[in-house]
């Protein structure tokens, strides 16, 4: 017989939403750009919950991507929590001007020629971060699309076990009911390198939660 792999270990919130850890990248927006943050999660009747781990660095897993308004509540609730967080995002996005709000929010564009391509440039990220003792959270959807799709990328792990950091997890939860409505972040999963077992105990939890548009969210499946 031989031993079974440990179970990932899971990170419980250190601090509720909207406070953070003190160890994560963070950046005091303007006043006003919070009050329309708060307006506008307050138009759409979502509330924060949850809360990061107290790790510095680690990929931010947010799903169900289901709306565009997901991107919308997303950023409202980093305007409002002081977060900023490192979003890849293509380079031709960055063009008249868009450039310095994308850049304002942790926009990244995609630099070409890095071994790995995206994993590889975030992988690097990491290192970097770490070597100067900065914060780094990496976010992503492991679908990629909106759309329903067979199973997630597998991005989101290879990034987190190649940069060793855990998998800070959250959820665009609209609920069952508009009173049921977050904006929640769940804790994290520290890897340990088995992507079905990393997985697992990602979905572990997220059970219960609902996308905007339920017949869009796409469960892990196989990985891509």
């Amino acid at each position: 017989m031989t031993d079974a792999a440990p179970a990932p270990l899971v990170l419980l919130p250190a601090a509720r939403l909207p406070a953070l850890p003190p160890g994560l990248p963070q950046r005091p927006y303007p006043k006003t750009v919070q009050a329309l943050g708060r307006l506008v999660l307050g138009v759409l009747g979502v509330r924060l919950d949850g809360g990061f781990a107290d790790v510095p660095r680690s990929v931010l897993v947010g799903w169900p991507h289901t709306s565009n308004l997901d991107g919308i509540v997303a950023l409202a609730g980093v305007a409002v929590c002081g977060l900023r967080p490192a979003i890849v995002v293509k380079r031709s996005l960055f063009r008249f001007g868009a450039g310095a709000v994308l850049r304002a929010f942790g926009g990244v564009p995609v630099r070409r020629g890095v071994p790995g391509g995206v994993v590889g440039q975030q992988i690097e990220a990491f290192g970097e971060a770490e070597a100067a003792g900065r914060g780094l959270v990496f976010a992503i959807s492991p679908e990629g699309t909106r759309a329903r799709g067979p199973g997630w990328r597998s991005g989101w792990h290879r990034v987190s076990v190649g940069a060793g950091v855990p998998v800070s997890v959250l959820a665009f939860d609209w609920g069952r009911s508009r009173r049921a409505r977050r904006l929640v972040v769940l804790g994290a999963v520290v890897p340990t390198g088995d992507l079905a077992a990393d997985t697992a105990a990602v979905e572990a939890l997220l059970a219960g939660v609902v996308g905007r548009h339920p017949e869009r969210m796409t469960t892990a499946g196989n990985g891509q």
